[in-house]
């Protein structure tokens, strides 16, 4: 048996989607079915259709989706049909190196379903999945690990952008950097997992947050959802930020852009001693260099964040209290809602920096 299903399928690198019917598989041992709600157009999709991020074409992109369990294969027992959940595009196999010392987000075997055919065309041509979730689809197949239970009283119009924008901006915040109460925060690059970031720095109780992007139109709602300050990212930005932090510079600034120029910005807007973190993904051949002396003499800490550092079996709850609370919201980060065929304009938006979340919608 089979379920065939409209899909944006991506046929080559670099080549626009085309709307084509899809044939996904009945869930095997371990599998679900899950019909999606919506999904989430994040950078990383653009990053896998562009070459930055290694994809096997052609393709079915998407991995920040909602939607209900449809159908479960043998042996899963914590799901059942109906069921609403939320994917996660780095199921931890909690058994490797990594996943037995409390880094679940840097599993060995997480991204191993990217590299195995999930579906086929109606020709019969195999199809991958981006992030081994195809959320671009009005379903998909995904193991049952890689689906987390939507926690009670979450909108499940806007709770797929907690499965990647939120978990990777909350998470950077509370678990790779650690802000604490009074600290200063700059945020660089405001789309979707920037607004998360902005949002979780102020939950944490910054004293002050500066929100930066090259679009001075994003000003109003980096302020509405809780920033103290906004720059415009030029020649400038050091300066603006020295001048709002008494000429020391923040304790913490997330990049959440994926480029180098950014990450030293980022670095020379950190005060001595202070902290960096690299939410953004970037190229490979995109590379940032320091000097020696200042390495030494600004004493401060530079690091990476996969996923927000986070374990969304544990984080997912704790994020749903604040969402519940409404001291997180989910749907002010979605800036515009379309279809499957809207994907195109979606990912023009992205490269020019222009507004938040763009949110697939099926069903409508």
């Amino acid at each position: 048996m089979s379920t065939t299903v409209k899909a944006a399928v991506f046929p080559a690198l670099g080549a626009p989607p085309e709307i084509r019917d899809l044939v996904l598989p009945d869930p095997g041992p371990g599998q679900v079915l899950v019909r999606i709600a919506a999904a989430g157009v994040c950078h990383s999709d653009l990053s896998l259709s562009n070459g930055t991020l290694a994809q096997k074409w052609p393709a079915v992109l998407g991995h920040e989706g909602a939607g209900t369990v449809a159908a479960v294969g043998e042996g899963v027992e914590d799901l059942v049909p109906g069921q609403q959940v939320i994917l996660n595009w780095a199921p931890p196999c909690r058994e490797c190196w990594f996943c037995t010392n409390g880094e679940p987000y840097l599993c060995e075997h997480a991204l191993d379903r990217t590299a195995v055919p999930y579906a086929e065309l109606d020709d019969g041509t195999p199809v991958y999945p981006g992030l081994g979730c195809g959320a671009f689809a009005e379903a998909t197949v995904v193991p049952a690990s890689a689906v987390v239970p939507l926690p009670e009283g979450i909108d499940p119009a806007v709770a797929a952008v907690l499965g990647c924008a939120v978990l990777t901006g909350w998470g950077a915040v509370r678990n790779s950097a650690a802000v604490r109460e009074g600290q200063s925060v700059v945020v660089m690059g405001l789309g979707g997992v920037g607004l998360a970031v902005l949002q979780s720095a102020r939950l944490a109780g910054a004293r002050q947050v500066i929100a930066v992007d090259v679009s001075p139109a994003k000003e109003e709602l980096a302020r509405s959802l809780g920033a103290t300050d906004f720059l415009v990212a030029d020649e400038r930005l050091t300066k603006g930020v020295r001048a709002l932090t008494g000429g020391r510079g923040a304790d913490h600034v997330f990049e959440v852009v994926g480029s180098a120029k950014v990450v030293r910005s980022a670095w020379s807007a950190a005060r001595r001693g202070g902290t960096v973190t690299v939410v953004g993904v970037g190229r490979h051949d995109d590379e940032v260099s320091f000097n020696a002396l200042e390495l030494f003499h600004q004493a401060r800490t530079l690091r990476g964040c996969v996923y927000g550092s986070a374990d969304p079996v544990r984080d997912v709850p704790l994020i749903a209290e604040q969402v519940r609370s409404g001291d997180l919201r989910l749907a002010a980060m979605i800036t515009d809602e379309i279809g499957l065929g809207g994907l195109p304009e979606a990912f023009e938006r992205m490269r020019e920096g222009r507004g938040g979340r763009s949110l697939v919608r099926f069903g409508a």
